[in-house]
């Protein structure tokens, strides 16, 4: 396997990582930014308000989005597979 193909597969894994990760990050960012926007106007400092609404969204997120992250990474790990008949030459 030469350096190309290696950055390359390389690449692709972490696009594939980024894919999979940014719907639960911007659904956190939006959660967290609405909480600090409540905490802001009603001035109450809770720490527990922060975390709690942002985990509860983040696994509810998951769940609604776990059919399409399945099926992104099995296609994905398939190309992978695919491609190992031809790395071994």
């Amino acid at each position: 396997m030469n350096q190309d193909l290696f950055l390359t597969l390389l690449q692709k894994m972490f696009v594939l990582v980024l894919e999979l990760a940014t719907p639960i990050l911007v659904v956190g960012v939006v959660v967290g930014l609405a909480v600090s926007i409540f905490q802001a106007i009603t001035q109450i400092q809770e720490s527990t308000l922060t975390i709690v609404p942002k985990i509860i969204i983040g696994v509810l997120t998951i769940i609604l989005l776990m059919p399409w992250m399945i099926n992104l990474m099995i296609s994905n790990v398939n190309d992978f597979f695919n491609m190992i008949p031809g790395l071994i030459r």
